[in-house]
C-alpha cells in the first residue's frame, strides 16, 4: 500500500477518517452532526467520510435516533466484525483466551487446563486453547488478525527465548515468537502478564492517563510493571520489574538465584510468605488472598467500634506486611520517582483499603518523592484485559489506515 504524501488531501482524509473512527470507539453510535461536532468537519465532509468508512467495511448503520429537532438522524458505529483479535493468559495451571472484535466487544472465551509435565507441545495447546475462543465467538483461528499472549515470564529479545518461567515448563524454546506464529497462522506477541496488567490499568483503571507510573503486583509471586513516558519499559533482557528476586532488608541474601519465586522480595511479600504472616496473627484461609481479606475485615470492623482483640491482631498483621511492602516500593522510587503506584494482584486486592492505607503511610515516611498509592480497579482478568488491549491497539493502528489509498 502506498503511503499517503505528507500535506496532501490523501493524508487529510487519512487523519480525518482516524478522527472519526476514534470518536466511534468512544462515544458511538453517532448520529452525522455528531461525528461532525466531535471532530470540527463540515456536516457535506463528514458524509463523505462516513460514506468512505462504510465502503471500506469499518462502519454500519445502526438505526435512527429520534425524538431529537429536525429530521430522523442515522447513527452509524464501528462495524466489530471488520477484525477479531485474541488475547490469553498463560499459567502453570490453564491457558485463558478471549476472543475480541474491533469495537472492543469481547465475543468468546475458552479455559484450556494445563497439566504441568515436560514435553508440553506449546503449539498444540495454544492451537486448542484459541480454537476454543474463537467457535465460542462462532469463528475459525484464521479470522483471528492477531493474538497478544500473557505469561508469567519474558521473552528476551537478543535470544528469542523465555526467561524468569521456569515453573512453566514447554514454553523454553528457541524462536518462541515465530514459532507459535507459524505454527498457528496467526500473528503472536508475548508479554510479561504484569506489563499486560499494567496497560488495561493505563487504559481504563486508576492509572488511567499517567505518564509515568508502577504496578506491583502480588498473587503467588511478586512482580512490577514499570511505565516511562507512556511507553512500557522491559529492559534489556525483557526482565525490567522482576523485582521478586530483588534483595531485601530483612531477608537471607540469595546468590545465584534462578527459580521461579525465589529471591528476598519474594521471601518476605509473596503469596506465600503473606499467608505465613497472616496465620501468625491467627488468621487462616486456604490462601494468601483469604487469610489477608479476613485481616483486613477485621481492621475494618475495628475501626467502627471498641477496638478487640481480633481488631488488635489484625492492625498488626496488616502494619507488618505494610511495612514490607513499603520498604519494597521505596527502593523502586528512589530510582524511579513515579508519579503514581499501583497495588494489584489476588493478594494486594484482597488487602483493600486498608492495606492500600497503610502501605502508602510507611512509602512515605522512607522516601522523599510521596506518589500517591491507589488500589486497582480494572474488573475481572487484567492480564487478558491488557492482552485484548495491546492486540486492539496494534491492530487498529493497521486497519484505520486502510480507507485511503
Amino acid at each position: 500500500m502506498s503511503m499517503p504524501v505528507p500535506g496532501t488531501p490523501s493524508l487529510l482524509r487519512a487523519i480525518n477518517d482516524r478522527a472519526a473512527l476514534e470518536a466511534l470507539l468512544a462515544r458511538g453510535p453517532l448520529t452525522r452532526p455528531q461525528i461532525s461536532d466531535l471532530t470540527g468537519l463540515s456536516k457535506p465532509t463528514a458524509s463523505q467520510l462516513l460514506a468512505r468508512l462504510e465502503q471500506a467495511g469499518l462502519v454500519v448503520r445502526d438505526g435512527v435516533r429520534e425524538g431529537l429537532p429536525g429530521r430522523t438522524a442515522e447513527l452509524y458505529r464501528i462495524n466489530g466484525a471488520a477484525a477479531h483479535v485474541a488475547g490469553a493468559d498463560v499459567t502453570p495451571a490453564r491457558i485463558r483466551a478471549s476472543v475480541a472484535d474491533l469495537a472492543g466487544t469481547v465475543v468468546g472465551e475458552h479455559t484450556l487446563p494445563t497439566p504441568g509435565r515436560t514435553g508440553v507441545d506449546v503449539v498444540a495447546r495454544m492451537a486448542a486453547a484459541l480454537d476454543g475462543a474463537a467457535a465460542a465467538a462462532g469463528l475459525t483461528r484464521d479470522r483471528l488478525d492477531r493474538a497478544v499472549v500473557g505469561i508469567q515470564g519474558a521473552v528476551d529479545p537478543a535470544t528469542g527465548r523465555l526467561g524468569y518461567a521456569s515453573h512453566i515448563p514447554g514454553w523454553h524454546i528457541p524462536d518462541l515468537v515465530d514459532t507459535l506464529s507459524g505454527g498457528l497462522g496467526v500473528r503472536v506477541a508475548i508479554e510479561n502478564d504484569v506489563n499486560l496488567a499494567a496497560l488495561a490499568e493505563r487504559a481504563r483503571g486508576r492509572a488511567e492517563g499517567a505518564a509515568d507510573f508502577v504496578l506491583l503486583w502480588v498473587a503467588d509471586g511478586v512482580g512490577m510493571a514499570v511505565v516511562l513516558n507512556g511507553a512500557l519499559h522491559r529492559g534489556a533482557t525483557g526482565g525490567a520489574g522482576e523485582i521478586g528476586y530483588m534483595p531485601a532488608v530483612g531477608a537471607p541474601l540469595m546468590r545465584d538465584v534462578r527459580r521461579t519465586h525465589t529471591g528476598g522480595v519474594h521471601s518476605l511479600t509473596g503469596g506465600a510468605a503473606v499467608l505465613r504472616l497472616m496465620r501468625e496473627h491467627g488468621f487462616r484461609g486456604r490462601d494468601a488472598a483469604t487469610a489477608l481479606s479476613r485481616a483486613a475485615a477485621d481492621v475494618e470492623t475495628a475501626g467502627r467500634r471498641t477496638a478487640t482483640d481480633a481488631g488488635a491482631r489484625a492492625e498488626r498483621a496488616l502494619t507488618e506486611l505494610a511495612t514490607r511492602l513499603g520498604a519494597t516500593l521505596a527502593t523502586v522510587v528512589a530510582v524511579i520517582d513515579p508519579a503514581l503506584v499501583v497495588l494489584t494482584g489476588d493478594v494486594l486486592r484482597a488487602g483493600g483499603e486498608p492495606l492500600r492505607a497503610r502501605v502508602e503511610q510507611h512509602l512515605h515516611s522512607l522516601t522523599i518523592p510521596r506518589p500517591e498509592v491507589r488500589l486497582s480497579t480494572v474488573q475481572g482478568n487484567p492480564v487478558l484485559a491488557g492482552a485484548l488491549q495491546q492486540a486492539l491497539q496494534e491492530t487498529r493502528d493497521e486497519v484505520f489506515t486502510t480507507t485511503v489509498p
